[in-house]
């Protein structure tokens, strides 16, 4: 769409922005110039990420979920997200189930609207096989040595339908999120490209966390981010089967039982404002 009205909703997950657009109800056809300059936080609305709410027409799912980073580049999935847009398509009658299975780029996935307000999703089965995170190794194991700017480093990584890397640190109040998370964004390790998790594990069922995202630099809260380090943390003995995981927006809750199984996050989604954009 190269001119005319957008309607939007700004929406976020624990201060994790996003701005939603229904597909459904309007033409929604943008150039990636046109996602930055809608992401851009000083010319246009401001988001982490831009969601597109599709039909679909399979069997299998209520909705086409797109998520488009700041960069205009197209992404498979978002955990924060999915909670959004859940909120979304109830609160504008797209449908009145609160059992909403939608259709993401790397799959399906189920979003469940709680009586409390909150938002359970059904990220699916943690992806650990090094070729379809994608990560280049020789085998899986449970952490990997990367090599990153002459330093030998000890991380996981996982796909919860994007890929992640996730690192044990002391506190993640110093952690050099900025610096290292944009050398492993883009270190030949990780084919297209990685989020980067920091994760300090203060008990068995808590954990602090920090997210670079790829595309998007650190943001408040990461879904996707906080179930790739709970499994991570599971994996390596160090976390119970329920975790809080304190971002620096706010908390999830995130439950996994193990090898096989799907994770579950239930956090908040809140409608911050509407309106409508000249294009």
């Amino acid at each position: 769409m190269a001119g005319g009205e957008l309607h939007f909703t700004k929406m976020h997950g624990l201060g994790n922005d996003f701005v939603v657009l229904d597909g459904i109800n309007q033409r929604v056809d943008l150039s990636t110039a046109q996602i930055q300059h809608i992401a851009d936080r000083h010319f246009g609305v401001g988001c982490d990420q831009l969601l597109l709410v599709e039909a679909y027409a399979g069997a299998d799912a209520e909705f086409r979920y797109r998520i488009f980073n700041a960069d205009g580049g197209e992404v498979e999935q978002c955990g924060n997200g999915a909670r959004c847009f859940a909120r979304f398509v109830y609160d504008q009658g797209l449908t009145r189930q609160t059992t909403i299975p939608v259709m993401t780029a790397s799959g399906r996935i189920v979003l469940h609207i709680q009586t409390d307000g909150q938002v359970m999703v059904n990220m699916g089965v943690p992806v650990l096989a090094p070729a379809q995170i994608p990560f280049v190794a020789e085998r899986q194991q449970t952490l990997y040595s990367v090599d990153v700017g002459g330093e030998s480093l000890a991380l996981a990584a996982v796909s919860m339908g994007n890929p992640h890397a996730v690192l044990q640190v002391t506190a993640v109040d110093s952690a050099p999120v900025a610096s290292l998370g944009a050398l492993l964004e883009s270190h030949p390790a990780f084919p297209k490209r990685v989020n980067v998790g920091f994760m300090q594990v203060v008990a068995r069922d808590r954990i602090r966390l920090r997210v670079f995202e790829r595309g998007c630099g650190e943001t408040l809260a990461c879904g996707t981010g906080a179930c790739a380090a709970v499994v991570a943390g599971r994996l390596q003995g160090l976390l119970d089967e329920q975790v809080s995981v304190s971002l620096p927006g706010g908390e999830l809750r995130i439950q996994w039982q193990g090898a096989g199984q799907p994770v579950a996050m239930t956090g908040p989604a809140v409608t911050v404002f509407r309106g409508t954009l000249n294009l």
